[in-house]
């Protein structure tokens, strides 16, 4: 091999190594395709040697003599590299064809770094199939029985959730499988949830494990088994005129929805308010409008509910019989309407335990008591001739508007019982709690036909849309969740507001847009298309605790902590 030139240190050697360096990388970009790999680079002033493989295309050289030359010089350098010291900073693999190459120190950090991305992905995966417990408490408990701290400085109920999370995927990786499932039973038998101290507590008692599929009956009255069968003939007609309505729209090739939409959404977006009043001098705990539109039924913490003419919000009469806050008020389906106002027209329900059913005079008609613990929501079924009740006994209840009847006690929850609604063909009712639940029930069977689970926090509110298979939850983990009841699942996770979300309300025609209130002193519409937000709705000095709107949509009624009614509408005044 020709021997090179190293010259000495100065102005003159230092150009010639620049160029000497420079011819080097030309010759190894040249001859990269032919396989030539750096092997080792000599100090600084000097120049690297080059390893050709023999046989290499348009990098071999013709000259014999040359080319045993370097044979040698490479043997050399390996004889080298297997005497060189352990210690040496300076490593070497084989490529494909048996050529050596030097892994450099950031090469190895990048692979390191790649393999821990890789680890932290198939983790998150990992974490993601695991089903994790949305109650805190239960959350609480299995922190517990894995021997983890039930909870850190500053830390939140969704944050605890993602630890529970991650800690279980970490067992699952290690597969310490046993141990979860050990603790999956301990959590499962709340002794977890109970306190309980020392690991031995629960292998002291050995009860028969109980099925969670197995389907018990409970025996109903005779008046319940008639109240089904007068739901079943009420809604099988009116499921049949929705779903062939919506069959005729989707068949006409005249009817655009997504331009009627549009129009809504943007004649919604010009919403604001035309008339306020201050509704009472506690605040303000509910509201609801008439199927006509024309009265406006409010209710607060004095345990009075007044009724107003709307828009201009004048008021008419006030019904007084409760004897705590009133946290519920509805309308019957035909107030306003066909009923009289002598009728049965509009119920309150009330932290005195009990609902109370008044006529448009402010005569108190009739009482429904039997709850144990205070009252939250009430509605009335699309019958008119049926009332759900909603308490924090854990229970909901129907009555019978006519008799005054309990005709059904239904639990299914583990905590208090806040929401209730009912579906517009009156198959369907749907109830929700603050244990993080909401359950869907058949009303002509009484079956648990659905149980929702998302919310990390209680669901405070419910409402179903006009199409029929569509549910949006409010909760106080700040979301609106709305579920597709044909696919069993969450649809979409609306982060709704910075506070709690109290109430949440379709557009009762078409459903076009749905209202969330909160406690972030503001209610907003929402697309139902897409969930994109249309308007928001501020103005309120406090939490605005409930929200309503009017049959054909043109109004929404707010109200608040603050108690002030607000009414808002997008036509012009």
């Amino acid at each position: 091999m020709a021997d090179h030139n190293v010259h000495p240190p100065g102005p003159v050697g230092e150009h010639a190594v620049v160029q000497a360096a420079s011819a080097v990388i030309s010759a190894a970009a040249t001859v990269a395709q032919a396989g030539v790999v750096f092997v080792g680079a000599a100090a600084a002033g000097g120049v690297a040697e080059i390893a050709v493989p023999s046989g290499a295309g348009a990098a071999s050289q013709s000259d014999g003599g040359l080319q045993n030359n370097r044979d040698e010089e490479m043997l050399e350098a390996d004889e080298d590299e297997k005497g060189s010291a352990p210690g040496s900073p300076s490593k070497r693999a084989e490529g494909g064809d048996g050529i050596e190459y030097e892994v450099s120190e950031e090469s190895k950090k990048a692979r390191e770094r790649q393999e821990q991305k890789v680890q932290q992905l198939l983790m998150r995966r990992r974490a993601n199939a695991l089903a994790v417990p949305t109650n805190d408490a239960a959350v609480r408990a299995r922190l517990r029985s894995l021997q983890q701290p039930i909870t850190l400085f500053g830390e939140r109920e969704m944050d605890r959730r993602d630890r529970l999370r991650a800690v279980m995927a970490r067992l699952d990786a290690d597969g310490e499988l046993e141990k979860l499932l050990q603790a999956q039973e301990a959590a499962g038998d709340g002794t977890a949830g109970a306190g309980l101290d020392g690991a031995g507590a629960s292998e002291e008692v050995q009860e028969p494990e109980v099925s969670q599929l197995e389907i018990f009956y409970t025996e109903g009255s005779e008046e319940l088994r008639e109240a089904r069968m007068e739901i079943l003939k009420f809604s099988l007609p009116r499921a049949a005129t929705r779903i062939g309505r919506a069959q005729r729209k989707r068949a006409d090739p005249d009817e655009d929805e997504d331009a009627e939409t549009e129009e809504v959404l943007h004649a919604m977006s010009q919403t604001s308010m035309v008339s306020r009043s201050v509704g009472d001098d506690r605040p303000l705990s509910a509201c609801a409008l008439s199927p006509d539109g024309s009265l406006l039924a409010t209710s607060s913490w004095s345990g009075q509910t007044k009724l107003w003419e709307v828009p201009q919000i004048k008021r008419t009469v006030v019904l007084k019989g409760h004897t705590e806050r009133v946290t519920g008020v509805a309308f019957h389906p035909q107030a306003c309407k066909s009923l009289s106002n002598a009728a049965g027209n509009i119920v309150t329900g009330s932290a005195d335990r009990k609902a109370i059913l008044w006529n448009l005079e402010g005569t108190r008609l009739r009482s429904f008591e039997g709850h144990l613990e205070r009252l939250a929501r009430v509605a009335f079924h699309p019958t008119g001739a049926y009332l759900g009740t909603a308490s924090y006994d854990k229970t909901w209840r129907l009555w019978d508007i006519n008799t005054g009847t309990e005709l059904l006690l239904q639990e299914g929850h583990s905590r208090a019982v806040y929401g209730l609604a009912f579906q517009k063909d009156g198959a369907l009712a749907a109830s929700c709690g603050l244990d993080a639940l909401a359950r869907v029930w058949d009303m002509r069977t009484g079956r648990s036909i659905l149980a929702l689970e998302g919310h990390v926090k209680s669901v405070l509110s419910l409402d179903f849309s006009p199409n029929g298979y569509h549910l949006a939850t409010g909760s106080e983990d700040h979301t609106c969740r709305v579920w597709d009841l044909r696919k069993k699942k969450s649809l979409y996770i609306i982060p709704a507001h910075s506070s709690i979300v109290s109430q949440v309300k379709y557009e009762p025609s078409e459903g076009y847009f749905l209202v969330t209130a909160s406690f972030d002193k503001s209610a907003r519409i929402w697309s139902a298309r897409d969930f994109k937000p249309v308007k928001t709705l501020a103005g309120h000095e406090g939490k605005v605790m409930d929200v309503d709107v009017s049959e054909d949509g043109q109004y929404i009624a707010t109200v608040s902590s603050d108690r002030a009614i607000m009414f808002w509408s997008h036509l012009k005044a």
